[in-house]
């Protein structure tokens, strides 16, 4: 059977500052107490604050709850790292 890729939905809750829920969530590629790094099915979201820890962590699932003191939530700019549409048509 070919392996096929699947597309997760990709959602989040923030609450309070306190608490965040993903849903969509494919890898995590780093973390420490200010840092968490991951993939999602919409590019890589890098989570910053205080005190973060990863309460669930459910890869087969696509779901993450961390909580502690959000500060920032900062999705890469993966189109134009890769180009973007017109410089890929006009480069």
């Amino acid at each position: 059977m070919p392996h096929e890729e699947r597309t997760l939905p990709h959602a989040l809750t923030l609450t309070g500052r306190q608490t965040l829920a993903l849903s969509g969530v494919t890898d995590v590629s780093a973390f420490d107490e200010n840092t968490i790094a991951m993939d999602t099915s919409m590019g890589t979201l890098t989570v910053r604050g205080e005190n973060l820890h990863v309460e669930k962590l459910t890869l087969d699932q696509g779901e993450l709850t961390l909580t502690g003191e959000i500060q920032s939530l900062e999705y890469d700019d993966t189109a134009s790292q890769r180009g973007g549409l017109f410089s890929r048509l006009f480069g």
